[in-house]
């Protein structure tokens, strides 16, 4: 673990740069620190869904998934180094092996809404994606493990299925997209 910060307003980002857990220091706007805010902003949004009433189980399954997040930074801010391994991915697959057992097959696109729980799940899905893409981007340009791409689009996938879950939990179930809805012209 890098030095813990003492104070939060250091200054030397003043001139646009950051710096990694490496100690080295790379522009505010590079693939890397994007891909760790996109992971950030996830795990905030994660935090925020938390705030809604969830089945005990998934409360405890999410916040997991933050501890892993925290983790996925890490390893994003530190070149070379690895925090996310195929355990973390597996479990992924676990969740969604148990939470797709007891959903019906989709026939039809479902929007993101329903209840607030539900809408928010979809958010996080939205975050992930744009966090996976960010992943990707900076795997073309420099060396990355594999598992930071897989985790986030493992856990995109968890949080559409947690959204379809959620729906009903709150007493709904998902919302349709009406191919044929008569929409203002």
């Amino acid at each position: 673990m890098g030095n813990r910060l003492s104070k939060i307003a250091t200054r030397t980002g003043d001139n646009g740069s950051t710096g990694l857990g490496d100690g080295s220091r790379v522009p505010k706007d590079s693939l890397r620190v994007h891909a760790m805010g996109d992971v950030d902003e996830l795990n905030s949004h994660i935090g925020l869904l938390l705030c809604e009433t969830l089945p005990p189980d998934l409360r405890e399954e999410l916040v997991s998934i933050q501890h892993d997040l925290f983790d996925l930074g890490g390893e994003l801010c530190i070149p070379g180094y690895q925090l996310i391994t195929d355990a973390h991915v597996a479990r992924l697959d676990g969740l969604l092996e148990k939470y797709n057992a007891d959903l019906p097959p989709l026939k039809d696109f479902i929007l993101p809404a329903g209840a607030r729980s539900a809408a928010l799940a979809h958010v996080c899905r939205t975050i992930c994606r744009r966090a996976e893409r960010a992943i990707v981007s900076l795997g073309n340009s420099e060396a990355i493990h594999d598992n930071p791409r897989r985790y986030t689009n493992r856990l995109s996938d968890l949080m559409f299925v947690l959204s379809r879950v959620l729906n009903r939990y709150a007493g709904g179930g998902d919302v349709l997209w009406e191919k044929d809805r008569k929409r203002d012209a």
